[in-house]
């Protein structure tokens, strides 16, 4: 059957002139995938087991050697290998929180407690509780219908520097700071962005699009005094040159779209270029560049950090040949050096690791030259 497109959505169709970019990362693939093997098929529900990840959404590797934690998202569970994996397909060395490695229930079968997950995307230590009173509360914004300076609602990203916190609070499409690291449970925050008070939740901050609304933070960087946040739902990563010092200050600038009203993906074209993002949700800062998860491109794309500007062009690509191509796995099974709806991306010297959601697998891929 031959499908003919209207001219109005032909020309969003229509790749643009290809664009070939530097490698972002090793030509020859990751150096060790945990999870799926390089070309196995993809399979839903995948049992748990030590060897096995379904869907992870988090990973760091805490130095070269290791320790390396793991968040498998469906399986409800982090895993720890005590030293980086040097062969594909390793199992972990310790488990949080199941009772076994066969085990992938949602706080493990039981009540919540402080080492027990469901559904987790980061990875942090569990001395205290924010966003809850106690390790034994767990309901949105507390169980009511409002919000405030010490509720959260699906919070993702986290990100520590120069002693502050910072926390996608995703499903009140904010980010809260900390000016300290919070010692006690149910610390409120001492400001907000993507909103203009602490009492609010609306989407883009109630507007259609600007420099102060977020639709769906997900990750954030810090990196030399910069603040970086993955709006997902925007489309675009948001930019504050300085760390803010008071709630609801708008972005310097955006990557992702032409300006800060911008909010569609791909720009509103079907393919991708080296200045468009479709959904990114992890970001990371490694040799110079940061380095973004363009999660529904199924590709990664590294900016200039010292030149992030309004609009600016990925000079560096891996996942996909060029940077007007998409597609999970290049539309093919799946290889060392393809990607498929990778969806985190953490940095630890010359290695990157990727949490790829759509293989089901974890990968440690060195940076290029």
């Amino acid at each position: 059957m031959r499908v003919s497109l209207a001219p109005s959505y032909r020309k969003l169709a229509e790749a643009a002139p290809e664009q070939r970019l530097a490698r972002l990362l090793e030509a020859g693939g990751a150096r060790v995938i945990l999870g799926q093997g390089p070309q196995a098929p993809l399979a839903a529900p995948i049992a748990a087991s030590p060897h096995s990840l379904f869907g992870p959404r988090g990973a760091c590797l805490a130095a070269p050697d290791g320790p390396l934690f793991v968040c498998d998202t469906g399986h409800h569970r982090l895993r720890i290998f005590r030293q980086a994996p040097g062969a594909d397909n390793a199992a972990a060395d310790r488990l949080i929180e199941q009772p076994d490695f066969r085990g992938e229930a949602r706080n493990a079968k039981g009540a919540i407690r402080a080492a027990r997950l469901n559904v987790p995307t980061g990875i942090a230590a569990a001395d205290v509780v924010i966003g809850q009173k106690d390790f034994m509360s767990g309901l949105a914004n507390g169980g009511t219908d409002s919000v405030g300076a010490v509720t959260l609602n699906w919070c993702y990203g986290v990100a520590i520097a120069d002693g502050r916190l910072f926390v996608a609070d995703t499903g009140n499409r904010r980010v809260l700071v900390w000016n300290a690291i919070p010692t006690r449970n149910g610390t409120p925050a001492d400001l907000v962005l993507g909103q203009r008070d602490f009492t609010t939740r609306d989407e883009n901050a109630g507007q259609s699009g600007s420099a102060l609304g977020m639709r769906w933070p997900h990750d954030i960087a810090v990196s030399a005094g910069m603040l970086m946040v993955a709006d997902a739902g925007n489309n675009r990563v948001m930019i504050w040159r300085s760390l803010p010092q008071s709630n609801g200050v708008a972005c310097d600038c955006v990557l992702g779209q032409a300006d800060v009203n911008g909010l569609d993906h791909n720009r509103a074209a079907y393919y991708p270029t080296a200045s468009a993002l479709n959904m990114p949700y992890g970001l990371a800062v490694q040799h110079g560049l940061l380095i973004v998860a363009d999660t529904a491109n199924s590709r990664l794309v590294g900016f200039d950090h010292s030149d992030l500007s309004m609009g600016a062009e990925a000079t560096r690509l891996a996942g996909q040949d060029a940077a007007t191509d998409k597609g999970d796995n290049r539309w093919q099974p799946a290889t060392r050096d393809s990607l498929c709806w990778p969806y985190d991306v953490a940095g630890c010297g010359d290695t990157l690791v990727i949490a790829e959601s759509g293989n089901n697998r974890i990968l440690l891929w060195e940076a290029a030259p």
